[in-house]
């Protein structure tokens, strides 16, 4: 019998391998972001009542019906400089007639998936660069950033690369046009 040859692994597989070995304190999200290891604690309650506000929104006026997950660990491998992230967004979109979510491993490609949405918290600066460019590589059509500092939202469209091609930021208090397959004004009164 003869011994399979095996490639070595390189620096980045060691690092997955790792993170994907992680056993985080419950409630508390680790991903893996551009090559960094990021652990957040449990978000607080205006961090969940914004994801809440977008996502009655989609329910009620969405043109097209839709399924969410707060939880959903993606797998942002569709190439650019960092194919092997791994990011949990805090709402998740998909068209509800593709059922993405059901038999899903808990880390799945993001094929499919329709917006990621993101609340800042503890790292705002991972989720206004180092996120934007991970779900642009992936591929994910909308990014929508609901940025407490700056007291704005922004919704990030048309990825090619490692970014964005288009993004719109609205104040507080301004409607955001989600287009299709949502094709609705987000009203972002209540943020304020």
């Amino acid at each position: 019998m003869t011994a399979m040859a095996h490639e070595p692994l390189t620096q980045a597989d060691v690092l997955l391998e790792g993170f994907l070995a992680l056993d985080t304190p419950e409630g508390f999200r680790a991903e893996l972001i551009e090559g960094e290891i990021v652990v957040t604690p449990p978000p607080d309650g205006d961090h969940e009542d914004y994801i809440g506000l977008v996502l009655n929104q989609v329910i009620r006026r969405s043109r097209t019906d839709m399924q969410f997950s707060g939880n959903k660990g993606l797998k942002l491998k569709r190439g650019g400089a960092c194919p092997k992230n791994h990011a949990i967004p805090d709402g998740t979109f998909a068209p509800a007639e593709r059922r993405l979510f059901r038999g899903a491993d808990p880390w799945m490609p993001c094929e499919g998936v329709a917006l990621v949405v993101e609340v800042t918290s503890s790292k705002p600066q991972a989720d206004r660069e180092a996120k934007r460019r991970c779900y642009a590589q992936g591929g994910i059509p909308l990014y929508l950033l609901i940025d407490r500092d700056a007291s704005s939202v922004t919704l990030f469209s048309d990825p090619e690369g490692d970014d964005y091609r288009e993004h719109c930021t609205r104040p507080f208090g301004k409607t955001v046009a989600l287009p299709e397959p949502f094709a609705f004004d987000l009203e972002t009164a209540d943020f304020l």
